[in-house]
C-alpha cells in the first residue's frame, strides 16, 4: 500500500469514528439536509490507483462527515447539548483553525466550509501569510479577531478542554480539515473569500466582492443558504 493511500484509508477510519460524535450537536429544527450517501456491502472493491483521487462515493461520505446527516441531524436519544471529547494531540495549527471556524459560525458543514478557506489560504500562502496563526491573525480578515474585537481576547483563549459543546465540535471540523488530502476540497484552492450576507445588514458588500467570481460548494456534499454564506475565488 502506498503512503497516501495509507494516509486516505487512516483518515477515512478516523471520521467514520468521529462522525458519530458530531452529528449529537446539529439541530434538526435550523440545519439544512444534505443528500444521502449509499454503500455497497456486498460488492467487491474495484481496484484503486494510488495516484487517482479517491472514489465518489468515498469523496462524498468523508465530506458529509460533518454535514447534517440525511433525514434528521439527531440519534434516538441524543442530545444537541452533548460536550463531546476533544481530538487526542490537538496541535497549534488545528487549535486556531478551530478558532477561526467557531467565530464565525456554529453550524458543522458551514464550519468545515470555513475552514477549507483558511486552509486555502495557508497552503498558497495568501498575503505572505504561511501559517494558520498568521491566517487568522491577519488584521482585518476575519472580524472577530480584528484588533479590539469584543470577542478576540477570549477566542484566543480557547484551549481543547473548554466544556463547550459547539467548540469541541468546530476542534473535530479543523482536525479533518487540516489532515484532509486535497481531493476533498469542496471548491478551487483559490476560493480564499466568503462574507455573511446576514451578519452584514445595514453595511455594504465588502468592496472585494463586486466582480468577483462567487463559488457556491459542491452541491452533491453541501446545502448552504447563501445569505448565510458566498464563498468567492481568485480575489487578489
Amino acid at each position: 500500500m502506498s503512503k497516501r493511500s495509507f494516509v486516505l484509508c487512516a483518515s477515512f477510519g478516523t471520521l467514520v469514528l468521529s462522525a458519530g460524535q458530531v452529528a449529537p450537536s446539529l439541530s434538526p429544527s435550523d440545519e439544512a439536509l444534505s443528500p444521502g450517501t449509499s454503500s455497497h456491502a456486498g460488492s467487491p472493491a474495484a481496484p484503486h490507483s494510488p495516484d487517482a483521487p479517491p472514489a465518489e462515493t468515498d469523496l462524498e461520505r468523508l465530506g458529509a462527515a460533518y454535514s447534517p446527516s440525511p433525514a434528521h441531524a439527531l440519534p434516538p436519544g441524543a442530545h444537541s447539548d452533548e460536550l463531546l471529547p476533544p481530538p487526542v494531540d490537538v496541535d497549534e495549527p488545528t487549535l486556531w483553525l478551530a478558532r477561526a471556524i467557531y467565530s464565525e459560525t456554529k453550524r458543522p458543514h458551514e464550519q468545515e466550509l470555513v475552514a477549507w478557506v483558511v486552509r486555502n489560504r495557508v497552503d498558497t500562502g495568501y498575503r505572505g501569510k504561511h501559517t494558520y496563526r498568521e491566517v487568522v491573525l491577519d488584521p482585518y480578515q476575519f472580524s472577530a479577531f480584528n484588533p479590539g474585537a469584543d470577542k478576540r481576547s477570549f477566542l484566543r483563549q480557547l484551549h481543547p478542554d473548554a466544556p463547550l459543546p459547539q467548540w469541541r465540535q468546530a476542534l473535530w471540523v479543523a482536525q479533518y480539515v487540516r489532515h484532509a488530502a486535497p481531493a476533498y476540497r469542496p471548491f478551487s484552492i483559490e476560493t480564499r473569500h466568503f462574507y455573511s450576507e446576514r451578519s452584514m445588514k445595514g453595511q455594504p458588500v465588502p468592496y472585494w466582492a463586486e466582480g468577483s467570481r462567487f463559488v457556491p460548494p459542491t452541491e452533491q456534499r453541501y446545502r448552504v443558504d447563501e445569505r448565510r454564506f458566498r464563498f468567492f475565488e481568485q480575489v487578489s
